[in-house]
């Protein structure tokens, strides 16, 4: 007889990986900017609006994939491998409807850029198109592949967009270094190049996530075995009623948010080209810390979605609580070091003194928010497991738009304290989002039921 693992171990192995491969995934970005902060400081206050518009489409459509992690996690803990394979493809599907809807909608969103940042110069806008322009028009690969790895994730397996991250890492380093700074014959493309690098390495990316998907013995697999009888037309309307009632409210919550994120990059815009250039420095750093966060959050989802299937929900509020501790822990650390180091890091990103100067005087803020944040990021992660995203979608509306916004327009303009002030405005907002959330969870106790009731198998699987 075999011990099963302590919860703090088992979200510990789950978040390792799924650590790495956040930080690969946000490395992407992070070079990027890199790249173009050498090739020109222009070139890095052109990632500040590609980067923003990018991140918030994405991210929008990618809330979706909550309803992914507390589907296939729920059914991955109850063993019950078809619905798992039926809610992987319906995911997939999903991905590539709103990829090409955002492919789609690429012109009107590069029109509509100098509305999005009116004190911006013209070079700034001229290079954010050629970025978007690019890397927009590869959407559907972006959320097909974040659908897979979604799954791959909720059925516990985070190793394997591990290894993925690790190839494609390499494929974008590569390709970004030659098309944006230039070499083996080929000019510099500044803000373009690094456009074209980054959508190939999304195809690149999503076809090994489809390779490691077509594995019939993954527990999230678009394949099932043959000897599985093939999902009926009822288990397909059942999961999809359940996708979309766990979904819609997670894209709800990030349509808040992002609009609220959005009009907080008009309030920087607004403070002039230095400013937003030394804020998409510093956000290349916190990206790192983010998505370390995300790490332990897939943790907890996925953890919270198993245990609710295997109805082992005594177990609920222990893997929560240990992935929130642990997450507190990391990014206070990786705060801590990057407060340390804070001038070569910010060097890193831009050669400009008064640019430097300003991302390091900022940094303080910097390292005060992080273990705000790895504790929200967790806490909404497991409420999003359990299938509450409703619930997520307020405390996110109450968070972006009341208080993020008026903390940083009062931090920034009354008090006149800039960049800072700006930080401290996202950092309030990090606060209150924490503290809900706690109370909701460990409190209010709602993840310790499922949002509905599971319908029998017998009624979801009968024929009509």
């Amino acid at each position: 007889m075999t011990d099963k693992p302590g919860p703090l171990r088992e979200v510990l192995r789950l978040a390792s990986y799924a650590i790495l491969t956040s930080f690969l995934q946000t490395f992407v970005f992070v070079v990027d900017r890199a790249l173009l902060g050498h090739h020109s400081n222009a070139a890095l206050g052109q990632m500040q609006l590609s980067g923003t518009v990018e991140w918030s489409a994405f991210a929008v459509f990618s809330g979706f994939f909550a309803a992914t992690f507390a589907r296939i996690g729920r059914h991955t803990g109850a063993r019950d491998r078809v619905r798992a394979v039926t809610a992987t493809r319906i995911s997939v599907a999903f991905g590539l409807a709103f990829g090409l809807v955002l492919a789609l909608a690429t012109p009107l969103v590069l029109a509509l850029l100098p509305r999005l940042a009116p004190s911006a110069s013209p070079v700034l806008l001229e290079g954010a198109r050629d970025y978007l322009g690019m890397t927009l028009l590869a959407s559907p690969f972006v959320f097909v592949g974040t659908a897979g790895v979604s799954a791959l994730q909720a059925g516990g397996d985070t190793r394997t967009p591990l290894l993925i991250g690790v190839l494609t890492n390499s494929v974008h380093i590569a390709l970004n270094w030659v098309l944006v700074l230039g070499g083996l014959g080929i000019p510099a493309m500044g803000s373009r190049g690094a456009g074209i690098g980054t959508a190939v390495t999304f195809v690149f990316e999503t076809a090994l996530v489809l390779l490691a998907l077509s594995r019939v013995s993954s527990r999230a697999s678009l394949r099932l075995a043959s000897s599985e009888e093939a999902p009926t037309r009822a288990l397909l309307r059942s999961e999809t009623r359940e996708l979309f009632a766990i979904g819609l409210p997670a894209v709800a919550e990030k349509i808040v948010y992002q609009t609220g994120f959005l009009a907080f990059v008009a309030i920087i815009a607004a403070m002039g080209d230095r400013v937003m250039e030394a804020n998409q420095v510093l956000i290349g750093l916190e990206s790192i810390c983010f998505l370390s966060a995300d790490g332990f959050a897939v943790a907890a989802a996925a953890l919270v979605a198993q245990k609710i299937g295997a109805k082992e929900e005594g177990m609920v509020y222990t893997v929560t609580r240990s992935a929130m501790l642990a997450s507190i822990t990391w990014l206070t650390a990786i705060g801590v070091v990057f407060f340390a180091l804070k001038g070569p890091l910010v060097s890193i990103f831009s050669r400009d003194p008064d640019t430097v100067a300003e991302g390091v005087r900022t940094m303080w803020v910097f390292l005060l928010a992080q273990p705000f944040m790895g504790a929200a990021q967790v806490l909404a992660a497991a409420l999003r497991g359990s299938g509450r995203t409703g619930t997520v979608f307020g405390v996110s509306a109450l968070g972006a738009i009341v208080v993020r916004l008026s903390c940083t327009y009062a931090f920034a303009f009354p008090l006149h304290l800039g960049l800072p002030g700006v930080w401290l405005g996202s950092t309030a907002d990090w606060v209150v989002r924490m503290a809900l959330l706690f109370f909701l969870v460990f409190q209010a106790r709602l993840i310790g039921t499922a949002r509905r009731p599971e319908p029998s198998p017998k009624s979801a699987s009968t024929p009509t």
